[in-house]
């Protein structure tokens, strides 16, 4: 029986034996430097020829990135090691020598296409183990709410017969000579399971077939959608709050090895414990527009002075390189210039970034400068609204004509309906879309011929509106938007062990 690195804190003195493979190591003429992970985390192993023989310490210096090994040694507590301990080594076993691995511990050094064409190898690397143990943490604390406020999980088919969001992104298929899609959503299937349960809530994959490669779209991710009968959408806004709030939380208290390592900000997700502003989609728009001020803050010029910052942030790191590369040049030892070089590295990534904010800021500030009432708010726009506020922000009572068929018109204003959408601060976007749901059969019966969509299809969602109708609302989170939001991380293809998103099918 072995134990894990996970564990390491209860066996400290002891004698321990570790499985797992190479993350990273450095050798030396007596001294063998290898750090080991093993799937619960990483830790330094130090390999001494004077402790294991010349033999064995040999065998140690042949190891190479993600060979797979064992190793027997005392625990020693370390404050300076990751995770505070490392194994003074007393034997080592080799179970396969890795040849020319291909990705390296400074993922930096790859472009996007390598990583990804190795996704099943890049899995391994110590930021996406962070991402997708934060992942794991997420889902865990999804069920728990829901758990524990009463839903019941219920599963809606991943084949349909009809369109829910609409029908431009459906990937279509053959069920037994009949035409079928694949789901973009169990929304309306939640609907109906609600009238039988009360509450409930639906973890499944969906899909869309858009053609867009952005870093905010995936042709298959997974989606929570809870429906509650008997709630309204200010209800349905409380449950949203509450909910993100527990999740963001949860992974703040169960993850911080993991949010350190991917340098996150952890301030920022902890603005989530501040009340939620709710503001109406027509005073979005002003704020958007710079013509309405929030607490004290202009959203258009929030972003000159952002503009601003960034272009002083890439002067004072293309000083900083260019004083490492001049140090580099006149001669440091091994150690000390490869740590500058890494630095250089980093630096050069975070110019990349901030120049990437010189470019899109002044067309940001443009495209809301000239926002049209009426139209959905794109990721840009989402950016600068969210730029004013210190918390999460709910959009809510949206324009009729670009929500789905199914929400709730505001009563007296029927151009608008009670949907809301939950967006993150710091350019995160949407991560929440719900609303309250139509049960006016007539209004809903036009709004699907509004919407085109074939009549026959809907009969058995219209049935919930014939028999027992009641008030009833309910919101979808993406997955995987949660997961970049919390992990602070700049595209979805790293928050989903293998995206499936447009132009990639492999590996």
């Amino acid at each position: 029986m072995h134990q894990f690195i996970n564990e390491l804190e209860k066996h400290e003195g002891k004698e321990v034996t570790l499985k797992g493979w190479v993350y990273n190591a450095r050798f030396g003429a007596n001294h063998a430097f290898i750090e080991m992970r093993d799937g619960t985390g990483f830790a330094p192993c130090v390999v001494a020829k004077d402790d294991v023989g010349e033999t064995l310490f040999e065998t140690a210096k042949k190891l190479t990135r993600e060979s797979s090994f064992a190793i027997k040694g005392t625990v020693s507590k370390d404050d300076r090691a990751k995770g505070g301990y490392e194994i003074i080594a007393s034997n080592i076993e080799i179970y396969n020598y890795a040849k020319d691995y291909p990705i390296k511990v400074n993922e930096a050094e790859h472009g996007v296409r390598h990583l990804a064409d190795r996704r099943h190898l890049w899995l391994r690397s110590k930021r996406q183990w962070a991402i997708m143990r934060v992942r794991n943490e997420i889902i865990m604390g999804i069920h728990e709410f829901f758990q524990k406020e009463g839903f019941l999980q219920m599963d809606s088919p991943i084949f349909t017969g009809n369109a829910a969001e609409g029908t431009t992104d459906l990937f279509g298929t053959d069920f037994f000579g009949d035409p079928a899609y694949l789901a973009q959503t169990g929304q309306l299937y939640g609907e109906a399971m609600c009238m039988a349960q009360g509450k409930i809530y639906t973890f499944g994959p969906t899909f869309r077939a858009e053609k867009s490669d952005t870093p905010r779209h995936l042709a298959e991710f997974w989606m929570i959608e809870p429906e509650m009968a008997f709630y309204t959408n200010e209800m349905n806004m409380d449950l949203i709050e509450k909910f993100t709030r527990h999740v963001v939380n949860r992974c703040l208290a169960n993850c911080k090895n993991e949010l350190e390592i991917l340098e996150r900000d952890i301030s920022r997700l902890e603005t989530v414990n501040q009340d939620y502003p709710r503001v109406p989609y027509t005073e979005a728009i002003q704020i958007l527009r710079g013509e309405k001020d929030v607490n004290g803050k202009n959203a258009i010029q929030v972003q000159k002075d952002d503009l601003a910052a960034a272009q002083q942030g890439i002067e004072e790191k293309t000083k900083d390189i260019a004083e490492r590369e001049k140090a580099i040049k006149g001669g440091m030892k091994k150690g000390a210039r490869k740590f500058n070089e890494a630095k250089i590295l980093s630096l050069r990534s975070e110019i990349a970034t901030l120049e990437e904010a010189c470019r899109n800021i002044p067309k940001w500030i443009e495209s809301a400068q000239n926002f049209k009432h009426g139209e959905d708010f794109g990721n840009s726009d989402e950016t600068v609204l969210t730029r004013v506020f210190d918390a999460p922000v709910m959009v809510y009572n949206w324009p009729t004509k670009i929500k789905a068929f199914y929400m709730k018109e505001v009563e007296g204003n029927p151009d608008y309906v009670k949907g809301v959408d939950l967006l993150a601060p710091d350019g995160y976007g949407e991560v929440v879309g719900g609303s309250e749901r139509e049960t006016d059969i007539d209004v809903l019966v036009q709004k699907i011929k509004d919407h085109n969509l074939p009549m026959e299809p809907f009969e058995w969602y219209l049935d919930l509106r014939r028999f027992g109708s009641v008030p009833h609302s309910g919101f979808g989170l993406g997955l995987e938007r949660m997961v970049r939001w919390i992990c602070g991380i700049h595209h979805l293809r790293e928050t989903i062990p293998f995206p499936r998103r447009y132009g990639r099918l492999l590996p």
